[in-house]
Order: C-alpha cells, then sequence, then structure tokens
C-alpha cells in the first residue's frame, strides 16, 4: 500500500508538470521527504501532510482515501480486521483495563503509552502510530460520528503515565467527554470481574451486527460468532452495572484530574517511596512478629 500511495503520488506530480521540489515547496517539507514518499522509503506520510499533498495536487481525496491502508499494514492482522470494522461501526462501547481508550487520548498521553508498545522499533514508527490513533479521532466529530460508550477502570485515574501534566491533561479531556458520551468508572471496590486484566470492545455495523474484541498487552482477538458476542455483551452489561453512574463518575474523574495539578502525584509518589523504604529497613532488623493465631481461630 506504500508503493501504490507513492506511485499515485509520483503520478498526480508529473501530470502537473512538476519536479518533487516543486511539490515540497507546495507542502513545506524537503524534496527529499517527497522522494522517500514516492519510493515508499523512509517515515509514511502523517495524516496531515497527506491531506496537504491531496489538497496541492487536487487527487479528489485519492491519497487522503489510501493513507489509512498504508498505515494497517504495519499492524497484525487480528488488529486491521479490528481497525477495518471500527472504522465503519455506528455504536463502540469499550471496557479500558489500563489505559484510557485510544479514541479519548491526547497527543502527549498517547505518545507515552505507545512509546512502550511491543510493536514500536523506532521512533519513525512510534510516531506513526501516534499520528494514526489522533486520525480515528477525527471520526468521532464528523457528521456520522459514531455513539461511544466506555466503561474505565480505575487503575486507568490512578496510573501515572507520563508527567503530571500529561495526566491532568488527559483527565482532563476524558471530563469534558463525559459532557457527551456515557462514561463510567469501575471502582477498585467492586472487586473481580470476568475482564480483569484485559481490555474489550463491541462494535455494532450499520446493519446491525456486532462483534467483540478482547485485547491484552502484546495480542488481541476478534470475536464474530453470535454466541461469543452474546457473552461478551453479558459481560459488558456486568460491568457498567458494576460501575458508578455517570454523574459520579464524572466527579470522579474530575478530582482525578484535579490531583496531578501543582504536582501533587509527585509527593504522592514519595511518600509511597518512603513508605516502602521504612518497609524494607524493618525487613532488614528482622522485622515485626507476624500476628498469632487468635484463640479458636
Amino acid at each position: 500500500m506504500a508503493a501504490l500511495y507513492g506511485v499515485h503520488l509520483k503520478r498526480l506530480r508529473e501530470r502537473r508538470g512538476w519536479t518533487q521540489r516543486d511539490l515540497a515547496a507546495r507542502v513545506f517539507v524537503s524534496p527529499g521527504r517527497v522522494a522517500q514518499l514516492e519510493c515508499a522509503s523512509g517515515a509514511r506520510p502523517t495524516a496531515e501532510l497527506t491531506r496537504a499533498l491531496d489538497d496541492a495536487l487536487e487527487a479528489g481525496g485519492l491519497l487522503v482515501d489510501l493513507w489509512p491502508h498504508v498505515y494497517r499494514e504495519s499492524f497484525p492482522d487480528w488488529a486491521r480486521r479490528f481497525m477495518e470494522l471500527a472504522a465503519r461501526a455506528v455504536l463502540i462501547r469499550e471496557y479500558a483495563s489500563q489505559a484510557v481508550p485510544g479514541l479519548l487520548q491526547t497527543e502527549a498521553y498517547a505518545r507515552e503509552v505507545l512509546r512502550v508498545g511491543k510493536g514500536v522499533t523506532s521512533t519513525q514508527v512510534l510516531e506513526e502510530r501516534v499520528s494514526l490513533r489522533m486520525a480515528r479521532q477525527e471520526r468521532l466529530q464528523g457528521p456520522d460520528a459514531p455513539t461511544h460508550c466506555a466503561v474505565l477502570d480505575e487503575a486507568v485515574l490512578a496510573r501515572r503515565v507520563g508527567g503530571d501534566l500529561t495526566m491532568h491533561k488527559q483527565l482532563d479531556r476524558v471530563r469534558r467527554a463525559c459532557e457527551g458520551q456515557a462514561i463510567q468508572v469501575l471502582p477498585f471496590v467492586s472487586g473481580a470481574h470476568p475482564m480483569q486484566g484485559g481490555s474489550l470492545t463491541l462494535l455494532t455495523m450499520p446493519d446491525g451486527t456486532e462483534v467483540a474484541y478482547a485485547e491484552g498487552a502484546n495480542h488481541g482477538q476478534l470475536f464474530e460468532e453470535p454466541e461469543d458476542v452474546d457473552r461478551f455483551n453479558h459481560v459488558y452489561d456486568q460491568l457498567r452495572a458494576a460501575s458508578l453512574p455517570e454523574p459520579m463518575s464524572a466527579q470522579m474523574i474530575a478530582q482525578a484530574a484535579e490531583g496531578y495539578e501543582h504536582g501533587r502525584s509527585e509527593r504522592r509518589a514519595l511518600a509511597c517511596k518512603q513508605l516502602q523504604q521504612s518497609g524494607r529497613r524493618q525487613l532488614r532488623r528482622g522485622g515485626g512478629r507476624l500476628p498469632g493465631r487468635r484463640s479458636g481461630a
């Protein structure tokens, strides 16, 4: 797909009688960057650059339409199929166990999350993944925007990704999203549940069919059989029932965002570190006595 993108780019450029330098000047990149794209070498194009090229060459959306497929080539098969379906879904329901869902992530937060991904092997790949994730969010703003619902585990609010500023801006964005989307928080006190350690996405397609996508740290699986999807629908209903109501969830998210202001999380981390050091000193001294069993216990 990257090669096909390059072929079309070169053909469109030559049709207008432009050199690579001419086109580069119109989209504010170097001639070498244009050459890389035409030869399908180097970093893949960003969404912004693709739109600029499409406009400059009056391509009528051809390059813009090709762009998502260029990126999907670098993802495993199970992820590509999910991304294709998600791009057409009219209803997206998510349970996030460890991180803010991609559709709600800020660019800074997304970069920190993706940086530690198994498939990210270079800075170029990282920036490609960030660019693609940001582009996916544009659909939530369009006229055909799907309905989006999310259940966030409390761990999502507590896990510090990036610095305090990154977390504050990220959670503030989620708080603002609560005004137009159904977002709930699953608190720690809710106890064990069927999706511990993994995340879940349910997609409803325009024809009413549904698919489920369960994901772990470095793997995912798409379920399209009706009995599997029904089982995950039941799991999602359980998660929602165990979660806080939407107004209380929004308040909890706002409080968490406020907690990352003014370095408060740094002070919490320091207190936790001091507590751990105190515990290690006690262990080196032999520690305290374990509580004995009470008579009759």
